[in-house]
């Protein structure tokens, strides 16, 4: 086929719009945290955005979308520097875009996942080795699971996993990835104390940006201007509605009153869930998807605050638990006639139990492999340059301590 100008028109515009989602993710992140250390939280997301930016142009794409080597564990070299990634097409991954254009997509996914992990040990990691740790996490966990998923010649990908814009590539890997960060880096000076969200207007803007955003995010993961495209956009917001309702309503009857933090993290956590979904199920399993993931997900946010994990901002509950329950889903409700071109099985609830077994397998291996890297990688960084601020630092403030600024100055008279 032939580049098509429409395709092209709506994955630029996508690009866009999951770009916009990591900016979104530091001003959420941002006003969740302690005043202390909102400028830190937004400034980690785009540092990081701009790191992983490199690698994913230098090494990073070409290790999740080159050919396969080691039986389909990582891509090789081929594409290293973007070599031979230009205006036509890599008929591999699409055949009506170009492939400069289909990297630039996938490298905003890259940009945002790493990110998501902060979120678990806000206000408490020195900002070099958390760089560190950002590359070697991309490198060792993010590349590899992606082309394991997305790449030609992927393990899971032969076996016939699916997962459409990434709960397992993204949500899973870095929900898991900040439990495994929580232990190593362990609790704040302040774990136990009450904490309210410093700015909650910052929250619900972060929210309505996650959301616009999303909508690149899944229905740009169709790579084309089609009804496949239309029915992950639709679905993708019928979930996050649902969840954010769902959650909303455990609050108030749990709690006597819902909040506005609850009600938002409630819709991330549907627009997780739904996303491995978002390109093989319809409008009506997308509310069931969205329903569990914001009663499950408030039910698991309720159970790590009664423990001593500090997962600061519970993006295991979110991301982690979210994007696990959306491709266990996939396999549950996936429906052929959805996307008959990408889909490659129906749901048990169509008959194909096989598949959802073959799911719940995916995510096994690939939260135990985020979990043990993330874990390994970690320590070994803490062993050459020490991952946690010193406690004087952490009551400072890391606005102050890495950056020499505050949010919010005094009035000048």
């Amino acid at each position: 086929m032939a580049l098509d100008s429409g395709d092209i028109s709506w994955v630029i515009a996508a690009t866009a719009l999951v770009m916009i989602m990591t900016p979104g993710l530091g001003f959420f992140y941002g006003g969740l945290v302690r005043r202390k250390n909102l400028v830190s939280t937004i400034v980690q997301c785009m540092a990081i955005f701009a790191v992983v930016s490199l690698a994913w142009a230098i090494w990073g794409y070409t290790m999740a979308f080159g050919p396969s080597v080691l039986g389909g564990f990582v891509g090789n070299f081929q594409y290293f520097g973007l070599n031979g990634v230009g205006a036509t097409a890599n008929d591999v991954y699409s055949t009506t875009i170009p492939a400069l254009l289909f990297f630039a997509f996938q490298l905003k996914f890259a940009a945002i996942t790493p990110a998501l992990i902060i979120g678990a040990f806000a206000g408490r990691i020195r900002l070099k080795p958390l760089l560190i740790f950002i590359l070697a996490w991309v490198t060792f966990i993010y590349f590899p699971v992606a082309h394991w998923i997305w790449g030609d010649g992927g393990w899971l990908k032969t076996m016939g996993v699916e997962d459409f814009a990434g709960g397992m590539v993204v949500h899973t890997t870095a929900g898991v990835s900040a439990l495994a960060a929580a232990l190593v880096i362990g609790r704040g000076v302040d774990f136990g104390k009450e904490s309210r969200p410093n700015n909650v207007p910052y929250v619900i803007l972060g929210t309505a940006i996650l959301w616009f955003g999303w909508f690149g995010f899944n229905a740009g993961s169709a790579l084309a201007a089609d009804a496949v495209a239309v029915n992950a956009l639709v679905v993708t917001n019928l979930a996050a509605a649902a969840a954010g309702v769902s959650w909303m309503l455990m609050d108030w009857f749990i709690k006597g009153k819902p909040s506005a933090v609850g009600m938002c993290i409630g819709f991330v956590c549907g627009l997780a869930a739904v996303t491995p979904a978002s390109g093989f199920v319809g409008p009506q399993f997308s509310l069931v998807i969205g329903v569990v993931a914001g009663v499950g997900c408030n039910l698991v946010a309720s159970w790590r605050a009664r423990t001593k994990l500090d997962d600061s901002l519970d993006v295991f509950a979110c991301h982690g638990v979210g994007g696990m329950w959306g491709t266990v889903a996939t396999g549950l409700f996936a429906s052929v006639a959805i996307n008959s071109a990408a889909g490659t099985h129906n749901g048990a609830v169509y008959g194909d139990p096989q598949f959802a077994l073959l799911q719940m397998f995916a995510v096994a291996v690939v939260a135990t492999f985020a979990f043990v890297g993330t874990y390994v990688i970690l320590r070994v960084i803490n062993f050459f340059s020490p991952l946690r601020t010193s406690t004087e630092e952490e009551k400072a403030g890391l606005d102050e301590v890495h950056f020499g600024e505050e949010a919010y100055y005094p009035a000048s008279e």
